[in-house]
């Protein structure tokens, strides 16, 4: 079956999308928007709890491939663009899991959420006025990547220290983040003409004023 995408824009009438780079943000926004407005906090990896149970490796090869892993470093080993190719791969079966989950929490209230969903299908399924796209500097998204305390970042971390070779199996991975994150993929995100906020690479804390810039574009306030 296919629903047509002014349907699905119908049913996410409610549903504000931030998306972008790593280390852009992203995160923190959602949350603090969510905090702040009462909204359905939809944070990263939220389709995940049914997306785990319900994708099949025929309809969702790329999700399913973890479940497959003999060992973690499998993971973090793999050739960088094999890893860019999977990260979006995975990004575009879990949008039909997204898209699924959203309509299911936001016919009575406003949803924020952190979205792999790429730019293209966002402008089919939603307005101007309910995405933002939060991009960082490539220094940023690849060097300071595990600057961060969420659980998955310090858990790949950890594996990619496990490893006899780990300076050559971090090399590797940050290859794997360059071309994630690098120009290509940037440039889709910047050229897309939704609103964009770009993070500076100093340590200003900008938080507040970044939530109000998206807080306002999105009509919030």
């Amino acid at each position: 079956m296919k629903i047509e995408n002014n349907i699905i824009k119908y049913y996410l009438k409610n549903v504000y999308f931030i998306t972008g780079t790593a280390y852009a943000g992203k995160s923190t926004t959602v949350k603090m928007l969510a905090d702040r407005y009462d909204m359905v906090f939809c944070g990263e990896n939220y389709h995940s709890a049914v997306s785990d149970i319900v994708a099949t490796p025929d309809a969702q090869p790329d999700i399913c491939f973890i479940n497959n892993l003999t060992d973690w470093k499998e993971f973090v080993k793999r050739t960088p663009e094999e890893y860019e190719r999977w990260i979006y791969s995975t990004a575009k079966e879990a949008a039909e899991f997204e898209v699924a989950e959203l309509i299911s929490v936001s016919q009575n209230r406003k949803v924020i959420v952190d979205t792999n969903i790429s730019v293209d299908t966002l402008k089919e399924i939603s307005d101007y006025n309910h995405v933002a796209v939060m991009l960082s500097p490539l220094s940023m998204s690849v060097e300071r990547f595990f600057d961060r305390s969420d659980p998955e970042k310090q858990f790949l971390l950890k594996v990619i220290e496990s490893c006899e070779d780990s300076e050559s199996v971090m090399e590797n991975y940050r290859r794997g983040l360059e071309l994630i994150n690098g120009k290509v993929h940037y440039d889709e995100y910047a050229n897309s003409g939704f609103f964009t906020v770009v993070r500076q690479d100093n340590d200003a804390d900008t938080r507040e004023e970044v939530c109000d810039a998206i807080a306002r574009h999105f009509g919030l306030i």
